[in-house]
């Protein structure tokens, strides 16, 4: 495991502290909740899925084995968590229209994407994910706003490599459309 101070806590857990697990969840809870949020697109929903997710973990971290980092372990059990929990609620999918987003080129967009400030292109970048299919959207947070590697993607997901990388793919044009439509 690369990270000692994750194994510390998780040794003092063991053995019987259960106060320690406070430091692993303050650490991980903001991503836990992205996560869950991407997924089930409902802060309640993803609060409770979150929540539930490191529930669930501290039941069974005697079986937390090192093979990975603690967080990609985590994060597995928030994706499956908030999928099961997605597939209870069934919630309605809208996608983009993307008749009015291709009416825009690239040359209209870019200068509008140069004039804005850092805070401005980190909203509309949020808003321009948000309309991601819930798995994309995921996706490209775990990658990019987290920097997870393919691999540990793969762990989280149980999504194939190649499969990531296509979804990664498509989810980039479909933000590259997303940002033109929104600018």
């Amino acid at each position: 495991m690369k990270n000692t101070g994750d194994q510390f806590y998780i040794e003092k857990i063991k053995k019987g502290d259960p106060a320690s697990y406070a430091f692993l969840v303050n650490r991980y809870k903001d991503m836990a909740y992205t996560i869950a949020l991407k997924i089930l697109r409902n802060a309640e929903d993803a609060e409770d899925s979150a929540q539930e997710s490191f529930v669930k973990a501290y039941q069974q971290i005697h079986k937390f084995e090192n093979k990975s980092k603690f967080s990609t372990w985590l994060y597995t059990i928030v994706y499956r968590t908030s999928i099961s929990k997605l597939q209870q609620n069934r919630l309605p999918v809208f996608s983009i229209n993307e008749d009015i987003s291709e009416n825009y080129t690239y040359d209209f967009s870019t200068p509008q994407i140069e004039n804005l400030l850092a805070t401005e292109q980190s909203k509309y970048i949020k808003l321009a994910i948000g309309k991601l299919p819930r798995t994309e959207g995921l996706l490209i947070t775990l990658f990019y706003m987290n920097e997870n590697s393919i691999k540990e993607i793969e762990e989280i997901t149980g999504l194939t490599e190649s499969n990531i990388k296509v979804k990664l793919f498509r989810a980039r044009k479909i933000l590259e459309q997303e940002l033109r439509f929104l600018l």
